[in-house]
């Protein structure tokens, strides 16, 4: 069964996350961390600026392959994926923002980058060009997706272009003041078969609202239905919950 730990605050499991990550990096400080977005690993990344601050570990070297972008947002605009990352992790960490990756469609007229798609595929390429991900941040959706696989994407899809589901849509209206009209419909996003590939993968999980979400990863089938299923096939990932998404375990 895929190993699951139950924590009674926010805190601790940032905590137990985040010492988790820097020991991959102090062993590996030249590695490659694949960074997730959402409000899961918030408190993950100040824990990681207050160990880079007192010399527990450094992520100078380190490359960072962000799991997803929303299509169709400007360069800069306050709720990318590029700019949550700036944010939250470069600007409380010593990463170089030049190591920084995120799925980028504004690419698309640059030479051999003629559609979105291209642009998927050449960061598919990018990562395995990277030596693939040492470890890979997850949040879980409500409704079964990581990253931007919706409930039936393929278990072994690539790197790809994605149109995000209603659920995912009303989920993400709150970091849009709301107003679900200003959500982006499409994205790129790792595969279910980009993500697997990582070496080793950490999943937060926080609220009732995930319980049934964090059920069906665990102890359902193996199913698009439930994108994060996949994940059992995993030789290597912890998921960290709080009581309410363990609700149902």
């Amino acid at each position: 069964m895929m190993p699951y730990t139950v924590y009674e605050s926010p805190e601790e499991l940032a905590r137990d996350f985040a010492a988790c990550v820097a020991a991959v990096f102090r062993d590996k400080p030249n590695g490659v961390l694949g960074t997730a977005t959402g409000s899961s690993p918030l408190e993950v990344y100040r824990v990681l600026g207050r160990l880079v601050e007192i010399g527990a570990v450094s992520l100078k070297n380190v490359r960072t392959f962000q799991l997803d972008e929303y299509v169709g947002l400007p360069v800069g605009h306050e709720q990318s994926y590029r700019t949550f990352i700036e944010e939250n992790l470069v600007a409380l960490t010593d990463l170089n923002s030049a190591n920084v990756a995120v799925p980028n469609p504004h690419l698309v007229g640059d030479p051999g980058i003629a559609t979105l798609d291209d642009a998927a595929a050449a960061y598919d390429l990018d990562i395995k060009a990277a030596g693939g991900v040492d470890f890979q941040i997850l949040g879980i959706g409500s409704d079964g997706h990581i990253a931007f696989n919706e409930p039936g994407t393929p278990l072994d899809s690539r790197t790809h272009v994605a149109d995000l589901a209603p659920q995912t849509i009303a989920d993400n209206a709150r970091f849009f003041g709301g107003d679900q009209s200003q959500v982006p419909t499409q994205c790129i996003t790792q595969g279910l078969g980009t993500i697997m590939e990582a070496r080793a993968i950490g999943l937060i999980a926080m609220g009732e609202n995930k319980a049934q979400a964090v059920y069906d990863m665990i102890h359902g089938p193996v199913s698009p239905d439930c994108p994060a299923s996949v994940l059992q096939n995993h030789p290597d990932v912890r998921v960290y919950l709080d009581a309410g998404a363990a609700k149902l375990l």
